[in-house]
């Protein structure tokens, strides 16, 4: 009978790896850094991929990273593993007084609010364009700073795209192959452009979207489209290349016809 591991036997293997291994003895937290970032994008991956045996060996590397870190947290003496687990507990149970305790339930970027400074404070710098944007719109929610409905955000969207067909009717776009001319009226479309995404991000967020999900499928479902078109392309004998956009589209129009039922 194969026996049932333990988070402790994890533990127990991360403390001799550092004794023994070389490579996992030299290592620091900052020198971890990249692979827990790594690791974090292939549990996505296997998230994304709905493979149960990836997803478990994937989270099992992620974990690898908590105890890794927790280990070189313990050997400096600042804390231990079990100050990690007794900090989770505490936090979650605080996120849900109403389940531990007397209080009435409260939303969670309410609550965190009234230990803030600024509606950035403890986002990390290097997070994704589209899901800072998200949380900086769900923490101005939770102090109330939120449409009503899905109807503002809508309607946010088109005040927002006239506004950069008003630019666009003003600016020169660059030619293909040309790179842009950084000016003011440049500028001007950027930000116009900045103004639009952070809406659609908004109404995504209203809608029950996550953004960044919604962009990643639909990222998926043009690459696996154009994939076909170049595969019909190279079986008929057409250069994608000089083909132009006609025959291009018709392709795509082929392509996604053969996707539906």
């Amino acid at each position: 009978m194969t026996k049932t591991r333990s988070l402790d036997d994890t533990l127990a293997l991360m403390r001799d790896l550092r004794k023994r291994c070389e490579w996992d003895a030299a290592q620091t937290h900052e020198s971890l850094r990249p692979y827990l970032i790594e690791e974090a994008h292939e549990l996505d991956d296997a998230i994304r991929l709905e493979n149960d045996k990836l997803l478990r060996e994937e989270l099992g590397d992620l974990l690898l990273q908590v105890l890794f870190h927790s280990v070189l947290a313990e050997e400096r003496g600042a804390f231990a593993f079990a100050d990690v687990a007794e900090g989770l507990i505490t936090k979650m149970k605080g996120r849900h007084p109403h389940l531990y305790g007397d209080a009435a339930k409260e939303p969670w970027e309410r609550m965190k609010s009234r230990h803030r400074d600024s509606i950035a404070d403890g986002l990390p710098a290097a997070l994704p364009a589209l899901h800072r944007a998200h949380r900086l719109q769900d923490r101005a929610a939770g102090v109330g700073f939120d449409w009503p409905d899905v109807a503002g955000p809508a309607e946010k969207v088109e005040e927002e795209l006239k506004e950069v067909r008003e630019e666009l009717r003003q600016s020169s776009p660059p030619k293909a192959g040309t790179p842009p001319v950084l000016d003011a009226r440049h500028y001007a479309l950027e930000a116009e452009l900045g103004d639009l995404l952070f809406a659609v991000v908004n109404l995504c967020r209203k809608a029950g979207v996550h953004a960044s999900i919604a962009l990643d499928k639909a990222n998926a479902k043009f690459e696996r489209r154009f994939k076909e078109v170049e595969r019909l392309a190279k079986e008929r004998g057409i250069d994608v290349a000089h083909a132009g956009l006609e025959k291009l589209d018709a392709l795509w129009d082929e392509a996604k016809r053969a996707e539906l039922p």
